[in-house]
């Protein structure tokens, strides 16, 4: 109870501070999504670009987690999964503070959950975010992205809402390794505790789940 209501407040706030404290919104903001989204990268800062695309990643690695977990609950995950992609903690926070413990696995494995289950696809993701922070931070300009973070809304919230991200994977973290058979709390702490490679080094590590 006291962290649902915690979470639930975690997300008011990020609401709040988003739309009412974060610095306004840029006249070339659109242009600038446009951009990055059709890959028309010219001229933009690296560490943006990485960031931008690195917001792509987070939402496939929560699903990694949250459609096993979903089997479990009695809201379904899948809207949040979905919406994450467009405004990621926005949704997923609402989901984690709804959804109640579950420790273990009951069901079928469909072709879907299987999808959200490989490995290949934890390598892929793996391959991903390392070359997206190598590419942003070998050539990124972080005098030039602290300005934008400090005048640009959208840059301001994509960077807030990338560290709310780093910060939830312990919501789900316990439950999945619970569900696996996986007792050993190093592993739980290597995975909270080491932002984004953290996750992602559990989900290439983690056993099938037990049925």
């Amino acid at each position: 109870m006291i962290r649902n209501l915690a979470l639930w407040l975690l997300w008011v706030g990020f609401v709040v501070y988003a739309f009412a404290f974060a610095p306004p919104t840029q006249p070339d903001t659109f242009t600038l999504i446009k951009d990055l989204a059709t890959a028309n990268w010219d001229g933009i800062n690296p560490l943006v670009i990485a960031l931008f695309n690195i917001m792509g990643v987070w939402p496939l690695i929560y699903s990694c987690f949250l459609y096993s977990d979903g089997r479990m609950q009695k809201i379904p995950a899948w809207p949040f999964g979905v919406a994450s992609f467009g405004v990621g903690a926005f949704a997923l926070l609402p989901y984690l503070a709804l959804r109640n413990p579950a420790p273990t696995f009951a069901g079928e494995k469909t072709g879907w959950l299987n999808l959200w289950e490989s490995r290949w696809l934890a390598i892929g993701l793996a391959i991903g975010a390392v070359g997206l922070l190598s590419y942003g931070f070998s050539q990124g300009n972080w005098s030039d992205f602290i300005a934008q973070w400090k005048t640009d809304r959208f840059i301001h919230v994509m960077s807030l809402d990338f560290c709310l991200l780093c910060l939830l994977p312990p919501t789900l973290l316990g439950d999945d390794m619970a569900r696996r058979g996986v007792q050993d709390s190093r592993i739980f702490w290597a995975a909270a505790l080491i932002p984004l490679i953290g996750p992602l080094g559990y989900l290439l590590w983690r056993p099938p789940l037990k049925q």
